[in-house]
C-alpha cells in the first residue's frame, strides 16, 4: 500500500484533536494528527505500542511518571498498556505509529489518499 498526502479525510476524535490513518499494514498502521493550541489528549492506554515524531508545534507528553516539552525533530515511544496524555502547546502536526495494527482506526482512511 502507498499512501498519497492530501489535506482532506481528518476526522476531529476530541475538541481540537483530528486524526487521519495514512497507511497501515498486517502489523503496524501510521496516522498523522492535527493539534490544536489548547486542546488536550486526556489519559488512556491501550495494548498497542506508540512510536511518535512531532513535525510542527509544540506539545508536553507525558507517559507513566514521566513528562517533556517536544519540539519539531522530537520523538518518543509508549510501551503498550502505559498510561498517557498530552497537551497541546502550539498548533502542531504529529506523525504516530501503532504496532499491532489499530483496526480501531481502520475508519479514519480517507481511500483517495490510498494508492495500491
Amino acid at each position: 500500500m502507498f499512501g498519497k498526502k492530501t489535506d482532506n479525510g481528518y476526522t476531529e476524535v476530541i475538541p481540537g484533536i483530528k486524526i487521519k490513518t495514512i497507511c497501515y499494514g498486517k502489523n503496524t498502521l501510521m496516522t498523522e494528527f492535527i493539534l490544536e493550541k489548547n486542546s488536550h489528549l486526556t489519559e488512556h492506554r491501550h495494548e498497542h505500542e506508540q512510536t511518535g515524531y512531532l513535525v510542527s508545534g509544540k506539545i508536553r507528553l507525558f507517559i507513566g511518571e514521566d513528562s517533556k516539552e517536544l519540539n519539531p525533530g522530537d520523538s518518543w515511544n509508549i510501551a503498550s498498556n502505559i498510561s498517557h496524555k498530552a497537551e497541546i502547546m502550539e498548533d502542531s502536526v504529529a506523525i504516530e505509529v501503532f504496532s499491532p495494527c489499530r483496526e480501531d482506526y481502520l475508519k479514519f482512511l480517507n481511500t483517495v489518499d490510498v494508492c495500491e
